[in-house]
């Protein structure tokens, strides 16, 4: 039960980050209020489906205590906060980047993956060595998107429109290798 609410949830997580891309490519090609207006809807989608997700994840997450870890929950929970606190000051007094959600949603992308893999460790269905290449490749997209983070208000707009879409590509190819590698293990 476990492995598949966390299976189902990156499922609605994908689709959140697709409905997302969705609107920021329809929206911001040709930036007009009558486009914004009339891909608007897509954010309702989105929402639902990233939330749905999200607790889906969370509830397979905390279904069962682990028999192993490779990080101490603690440290990822305390660790997101404190590193959402330190890039907030950082971006904000050091690159005069205006806060915005998205800084949030990076930072809790990331603490969300990285308990996502611990839990998958813990049940036993990823190795060591996955999990830890898995860790890497959620911390180098999390590094990713917040380099993407600090630079958007500062590129034009064409490089800003694709700027904005590499951090929603980032997290659905990291929640769909994940789910990969989890509908293999249980073909095997």
């Amino acid at each position: 039960m476990q492995q598949k609410q966390i299976f189902i949830g990156n499922i609605l997580f994908i689709a959140c980050c697709g409905f997302y891309l969705a609107w920021w490519l329809l929206t911001f090609k040709t930036y007009t209020e009558s486009v914004a207006m009339r891909t608007g809807w897509l954010l309702i989608p989105a929402s639902f489906t990233g939330l749905a997700g999200v607790v889906l994840i969370l509830n397979g997450i905390l279904a069962k205590a682990p028999a192993a870890r490779l990080i101490p929950a603690g440290y990822i929970l305390w660790g997101g906060i404190a590193a959402f606190i330190v890039l907030l000051a950082v971006t904000v007094w050091i690159f005069k980047r205006p806060a915005t959600s998205e800084l949030v949603l990076i930072v809790g992308w990331g603490m969300l993956a990285l308990a996502e893999i611990d839990a998958l460790f813990g049940a036993g269905l990823f190795s060591h060595k996955l999990s830890a290449g898995f860790f890497a490749v959620i911390c180098a997209a999390s590094v990713i998107s917040l380099i993407c983070y600090i630079l958007y208000y500062r590129l034009d707009s064409r490089a800003g429109y694709i700027d904005g879409m590499i951090p929603l590509l980032l997290a659905a190819s990291v929640m769909a290798g994940i789910s990969c590698f989890m509908a293999f293990d249980a073909v095997l």
